[in-house]
């Protein structure tokens, strides 16, 4: 397949407080460079785009040397925090502005979705703002109109189509925007997180849209979305970016449980026993580990895993069990286990739990734990760890990632 887009060494920087340097003799020495053809001075101390710290420079990278190729047909899951760098990248990717180093090359039309409204014009109508649009990607009047239907016809405001679009609502801006980003004639469609604005319905057009657009039209997509599940049944890779840096590229899984990884509060993750991790005045939970070959948080599914819960019985000797819910990045609970109930002196009490080995599948998994007495829970902490499953070596045969969160091993024979 051919690359479609070119990214390389590109850079954005941004001037933070009110433009300009703060002195003429600066801007004097900023147009100066500029004039020999070098490098804006300035920009050497800008910083690394990292919004939840104060730095001492007035210059900030939004985008720093971000190098990748994007083949015809590929639809490409773009994912990282709020400020690390996806919508500056979409807008330089689609010409809004301007990278401040570095190049991108791009083989064929690009149609855009960044932000409600964009590209139409309020005071238009729906059916103005088709042609326009339409106008702007090169087509004829002709081509627009045999288009026009499928458009009106997916969005759904046909009775709005003669209506200047400023009386829309956001939903329905988003739904005439998509229709026609998503039917005009372009190679590459780039869809920002606007897609949130529609509905449940919607949003699953949408998905199913763009699915089409990539398989059976063969054009490329470019999705950012903070919506994890959608992004995976979508894409086929994907783009960490971190504090405006390309932190990761793989298959949209692999990018999946980076994200997760390395944005969990509490990522793989051992606590010791003399600092405890949560409790009242009942019980405490003082530590909670996973014991594997590497013990990093990592597990090869094919192995037993070990689970170890410390934690203080305060009050006086009663039933206790200790509950532990395994659960989907997005909190989904797949499974729950819980110790047998026991009669537990004051002090502390130490479980193990022993998970058999081809029960997980290779994915990210959230573990909560929940202290029980008397039928009633006195303790309950969300994602007290995190761990990964990973795939052991295959040998011949199936090669794609087995679907589903478990893959037990059963027992086949021939009868």
């Amino acid at each position: 397949m051919s690359k479609v887009i070119k990214v390389q060494n590109l850079s954005k920087a941004y001037q933070l407080g009110e433009i300009g340097t703060g002195t003429i003799s600066r801007d004097l020495e900023r147009f100066w460079a500029k004039m020999r053809g070098k490098e804006d001075p300035f920009l050497k101390i800008g910083e690394v785009n990292d919004r939840a710290t104060k730095g001492s420079s007035d210059v900030v990278w939004s985008l720093k040397d971000i190098n990748f190729e994007i083949e015809q047909g590929d639809t490409v899951g773009i994912i990282g925090r709020n400020g690390a760098g996806k919508s500056t990248l979409l807008k330089i990717l689609s010409r809004v502005t301007s990278p401040t180093t570095g190049s991108v090359k791009i083989k064929g039309r690009m149609a855009s979705l960044l932000e409600v409204g964009t590209g139409f014009h309020p005071e238009l109508t729906g059916r103005e703002n088709i042609y326009l649009n339409g106008a702007i990607l090169g087509m004829r009047k002709a081509e627009i109109k045999r288009r026009f239907d499928k458009i009106v016809d997916f969005a759904g405001v046909e009775r709005y189509i003669d209506t200047p679009v400023k009386r829309y609502s956001s939903g329905m801006y988003v739904r005439l925007a998509f229709g026609v980003a998503a039917h005009l004639e372009s190679e590459i469609l780039v869809v920002d997180e606007v897609l949130a604005v529609g509905d449940a319905e919607f949003q699953k057009k949408c998905l199913g849209k763009m699915g089409d657009m990539s398989k059976s039209e063969g054009r490329t997509v470019l999705f950012v979305s903070h919506n994890l599940t959608a992004v995976k049944s979508l894409c086929n890779s994907g783009i960490l970016l971190v504090n405006g840096e390309l932190s990761f590229a793989s298959n949209i899984q692999n990018v999946v449980n980076k994200y997760l990884m390395a944005f969990s509060p509490i990522s793989k993750k051992y606590f010791e026993p003399d600092n405890p991790i949560s409790g009242n005045e009942l019980v405490a939970i003082n530590s909670i580990e996973v014991i594997t070959k590497t013990n990093d948080g990592a597990f090869s599914i094919d192995e037993a895993l070990i689970i170890k819960v410390s934690f203080t019985n305060k009050a006086v000797s009663s039933p206790i069990n200790v509950n532990l819910f395994f659960n989907t990045p997005d909190g989904t609970n797949i499974f729950a286990t819980c110790s047998v109930s026991t009669e537990f002196a004051k002090g502390e009490i130490r479980l193990k739990c022993l998970i058999p080995a081809n029960i997980l599948n290779d994915n990210i998994y959230s573990i909560d734990v929940m202290v029980v007495t008397n039928s009633a829970a006195i303790l309950f902490v969300k994602e007290i760890l995190i761990i990964e499953g990973i795939e052991p070596a295959r040998g011949e045969g199936w090669l794609d990632k087995f679907p589903g969160y478990i893959r037990p091993l059963f027992e086949w024979s021939i009868e």
